[in-house]
């Protein structure tokens, strides 16, 4: 295949790039950020798109954060390239903070109560509902009784709190996001089209100069 590394990467040196990228996270921000200055697009189209990818990142249907940000940047008529690499606000040095700061806000909006043992059971409510959902994939082709309990339980206490807390702060940094990223790329482009019209500039005089030695010549 074109695109198929001729030395696959182990798996466990592959999610241990995942957490920690072989540049480390301040070469890989510097390394998205160069790109996103670099699209040819608006600071406008490119700001929605960023916002897009943004507040995707506060939302928890993860592993369809690309989709999503991708589909939100086509509504805001947003770059989509922008919207993707903005997803990357979440990533496993920032999935925590958020993820505490969309259930302590969504408990918060609901009315209900967000205690240290939701901390410490996160995990294993993510455990259950899954376990749940193999045994009821399970139960249509046996004769066992299918069960929901575990996934009713993350829905109720994680996703939902999750999803409904997301927004403002989602909202709040994604907006943010649009406000510093604009006057930042108006200034980059500005800067790179006069670089752009002065190499232009001193090609056309250094043309216009070889020109006119050949005529001195002839």
């Amino acid at each position: 295949m074109i695109f198929k590394r001729r030395d696959p990467k182990p798996t466990l040196r592959a999610m241990a790039e995942f957490l920690w990228p072989r540049g480390g996270w301040t070469r890989a921000f510097h390394y998205v950020k160069h790109r996103m200055k670099r699209l040819p697009d608006s600071p406008e189209r490119i700001a929605r798109g960023i916002w897009a990818g943004v507040f995707t990142a506060f939302t928890p249907f993860y592993g369809l954060h690309f989709l999503i940000a991708a589909l939100l940047a086509k509504l805001m008529k947003g770059n989509v390239l922008a919207a993707l690499m903005g997803t990357f606000f979440g990533n496993p040095l920032t999935y925590v903070p958020i993820g505490v700061m969309a259930l302590q806000t969504g408990h918060f909006v609901l009315g209900s109560h967000f205690t240290e043992g939701d901390h410490r059971s996160f995990g294993g409510k993510f455990a259950d509902a899954g376990a749940d959902l193999w045994w009821n994939l399970r139960a249509i082709f046996s004769d066992a009784t299918m069960d929901w309990s575990g996934i009713v339980v993350f829905i109720e206490q994680i996703f939902y709190p999750y999803l409904i807390g997301g927004i403002l702060p989602g909202i709040f940094f994604a907006s943010l996001s649009y406000y510093v990223t604009v006057p930042l790329l108006r200034a980059y482009q500005k800067r790179r089209k006069g670089l752009l019209k002065a190499k232009f500039e001193a090609l056309k005089q250094k043309t216009a100069h070889k020109a006119d030695a050949k005529r001195k010549v002839d």
